[in-house]
């Protein structure tokens, strides 16, 4: 070992430059690959943060609008009742500025509304007031203390004073959704006493499935949890990480071949090297031993590097987060989450892959005929 040592490094000495060149090309690898999986987790965990500020855990749709009592579960830690109308909305035009119009869904609260979506600022409601989703207030052009008037589809038409907007950082949510009372929105749709369902927050927004079902099975309310009103995005977040990895692991594969072409060459040109240490005694085990720690010493070296690299990357981006249009994305900011595990499998394949490539000059170097070669 202490032999092959040696000749691996006399030769890492020999190649500097291509030697660095080849490290730099697997650290290049290994911190964009780390850095677009934890942005890839951020923006996956920044959607799903910012919908469940204002997306209920788990939304009940009661069978009977007067027959819909409170579900009791322990895991519930807050609950509304919960009266959802489409309407168009409106604004007069005013002292320098236009008229203001769109489309919206006004989501009727009681009491507890401000516990289901904590920090969007529901302790304003009120009766005739109303909280608009901020991307929605600037297309009306309404801000606190306007009138905004409420067309429901039973042609129905209700004045509210804007109390104030939210912003989830979730572009879909924010341009669509607006809250009133309950009562305000029974009487638009003219339904006074309904109760449309419930909407509720757990303790842990994981355990969802099993609590929607155990409600379920009281046979009043038909359950929804946040995971199915959105697995389609779910899905598609997951298959965006798949394909990102795969990409982007390509650039690894590229680097590791520049580790087997660094070897290779080293081979051809120590031919007669390799021969006259055979005659001189070395076995090819010790001579193969010598490139196999070449290949592994600058592996490790570039994986390493680029796990370093890549966690500083990440850690500035997540100190100064990417702005991004969030008419486009969903989401306003790009956030970034680090995974210890997706650093570990990056790190591992990317040196199994540096491995694999290294076989091909081994198999040469193993490959000298000493007689043939000195011939």
């Amino acid at each position: 070992m202490r032999f092959a040592w040696f000749l691996a490094r006399k030769h890492l000495r020999f190649r500097k430059t291509q030697s660095l060149i080849t490290v730099l090309g697997v650290a290049a690898g290994v911190m964009v690959l780390t850095t677009a999986l934890s942005l890839t987790n951020g923006f996956t965990q920044g959607l799903i943060d910012a919908t469940l500020r204002a997306v209920p855990h788990i939304t009940l749709t009661a069978l009977d609008p007067y027959d819909a009592p409170r579900p009791q579960n322990p895991e519930i830690v807050a609950e509304t009742p919960v009266l959802i109308a489409k309407a168009l909305l409106t604004r007069r035009a005013g002292a320098g500025r236009g008229a203001g119009v769109d489309f919206g869904t006004i989501i009727g609260v009681g009491s507890g509304a401000a516990a289901v979506y904590p920090g969007i600022g529901l302790e304003k409601l009120g009766p005739g007031r109303l909280v608009l989703g901020g991307a929605l207030a600037s297309s009306l052009g309404a801000w606190p203390g306007d009138t905004v008037y409420a067309l429901s589809v039973n042609q129905k038409r209700r004045a509210f004073e804007v109390a104030g907007e939210f912003s989830t950082g979730n572009y879909l949510i924010d341009s669509v959704f607006a809250f009133a009372t309950i009562d305000d929105v029974g009487e638009l749709l003219e339904t006074p006493g309904a109760v449309g369902g419930w909407h509720l927050r757990l303790a842990d927004p994981n355990r969802a499935p099993q609590v929607a079902r155990e409600i379920e099975a009281g046979g009043r309310y038909l359950a929804r949890t946040w995971e199915d009103a959105n697995r389609t995005l779910i899905e598609q977040l997951a298959l965006q990480k798949r394909v990102i990895g795969i990409v982007v692991f390509l650039i690894v594969v590229v680097a590791a071949m520049g580790i087997a072409n660094v070897l290779v060459l080293v081979v051809l040109e120590k031919k007669a090297d390799i021969a006259i240490l055979r005659v001189l005694g070395a076995s090819a085990a010790q001579v193969a031993g010598a490139f196999a720690l070449e290949a592994v010493v600058l592996g490790a070296a570039g994986v390493l590097l680029g796990d370093l690299l890549g966690w500083a990357l990440s850690s500035y981006l997540a100190l100064h987060p990417v702005q991004i249009p969030g008419e486009l994305y969903f989401i306003t900011r790009l956030p970034v989450k680090m995974e210890p595990a997706d650093f570990v499998w990056v790190s591992g394949l990317a040196f199994a892959m540096v491995l694999i490539a290294a076989m091909m000059p081994l198999r040469r170097a193993l490959s000298v005929k000493p007689g043939l070669v000195l011939r």
